[in-house]
């Protein structure tokens, strides 16, 4: 049998990737990962990539309905070290798990396990690659020790981009806090990119906070909880990707 044919748009209607990241359940491309395994069926027809659906269609996961319509969330979390950022139920230890957030959210980029500190988390999937875009310029910034006592020549190395699996990283802000620890603040978030910088120049990293993502910061937020971005924060991070505030969304912080 050939495989179906995608449905054609009509008022109303998005892309069956989109609806996935407007409902909070996973990114665009996930959706389409999810797609193609046979998991999501529209009006129970098994979907195929490029679907769009509407308000009047019934859109299901693994056989259950997934309802229309959520409340847009932006929160930050202060990560603990040993919870996993992944929204797979199935891992043990997942951020979705430790956070128990009453809406279906995803986390917005990574922070390894071994790692605490801030992270967002969200169910606007469109906002996601404006933030993570490394063209966009937007800041992480991180407190680390390491094993032992650095020199200057290391913060300058650090500095200036370490080469990190055959290329080298973006020249970065370094300054020195202590004489094992150092605050860093990075534009792009390339896998383990920190401890891979330290170890390249002979060092181990025995401690990462992250401590601000762009205007962002783990202020006040105890390690272990999350709360909603102010509407200070909210709106400043729409304007930072380019994205209007409408003005019923303007509420005092």
């Amino acid at each position: 049998m050939a495989p179906a044919s995608p449905r054609r748009s009509e008022p109303g209607s998005i892309r069956i990737n989109k609806f996935f990241t407007e409902q909070g359940i996973c990114s665009r491309r996930e959706a389409d990962r999810l797609v193609e395994e046979g998991r999501v069926t529209v009006n129970g027809r098994r979907a195929v990539l490029g679907d769009v659906v509407t308000a009047r269609d019934r859109v299901e996961l693994d056989g259950r309905p997934i309802p229309w319509g959520s409340r847009r969330v932006y929160i930050k979390y202060h990560k603990p070290v040993g919870v996993t950022t992944t929204s797979e139920p199935d891992v043990e230890g997942n951020i979705i798990a430790a956070i128990k957030h009453p809406e279906r959210i995803f986390p917005i980029g990574r922070l390894d396990k071994d790692s605490s500190g801030l992270i967002l988390l969200t169910n606007d999937g469109d906002i996601v690659n404006e933030i993570l875009r490394v063209e966009h310029g937007h800041e992480r910034e991180y407190v680390v020790r390491v094993d032992r006592p650095f020199d200057g020549t290391f913060l300058d190395r650090m500095a200036a981009g370490v080469l990190v699996l055959g290329r080298p990283t973006l020249p970065c802000k370094v300054r020195r806090e202590t004489a094992d620890r150092f605050r860093i603040v990075l534009i792009e978030g390339r896998n383990r990119q920190i401890r891979r910088m330290c170890q390249a120049l002979g060092y181990r990293v025995t401690a990462l906070t992250r401590v601000r993502i762009m205007h962002i910061t783990l202020d006040g937020l105890p390690v272990g909880r999350w709360q909603d971005l102010t509407a200070t924060e909210r709106d400043e991070l729409f304007r930072t990707v380019g994205r209007a505030v409408p003005a019923r969304d303007r509420t005092r912080p």
